[in-house]
């Protein structure tokens, strides 16, 4: 089963939430329809700006947990990498390949390949 990490924004630079999920699709959508009460419902953070695929669900959360860590400028240039404008990409969720790929003396890289 794949994974994916995602960040959720209000607006350009506005709120950032970082998730995991291993149906991406399905998530954002349920984040834009409000189906669960949270963090993206009350500040609104209904727009895609990032994701990155995975090859499982657990390398996903490690990767999760590891960018809830990273101050908020990091998040912001990793965003600002794949979407410059931060326009919402959940229309786009299937035409954007964003696999991540880590440093190669990482202990997991054979995990990636």
């Amino acid at each position: 089963m794949s994974g994916f990490v995602y960040m959720m924004s209000d607006k350009p630079r506005g709120v950032i939430y970082t998730g995991v999920t291993s149906d991406l699709q399905g998530r954002v959508w349920e984040h834009r329809n409000k189906i669960h009460k949270g963090f993206t419902e009350k500040y609104r953070a209904k727009n895609l700006v990032w994701f990155e695929s995975h090859p499982n669900i657990v390398l996903a959360i490690q990767r999760e947990k590891s960018l809830k860590r990273y101050v908020r400028e990091w998040k912001i240039k990793l965003v600002e990498e794949l979407n410059p404008t931060w326009m919402d990409l959940y229309e786009r969720i299937d035409e954007i390949e964003n696999v991540y790929r880590p440093h190669e003396n990482t202990r997991q890289w054979s995990d990636y390949n």
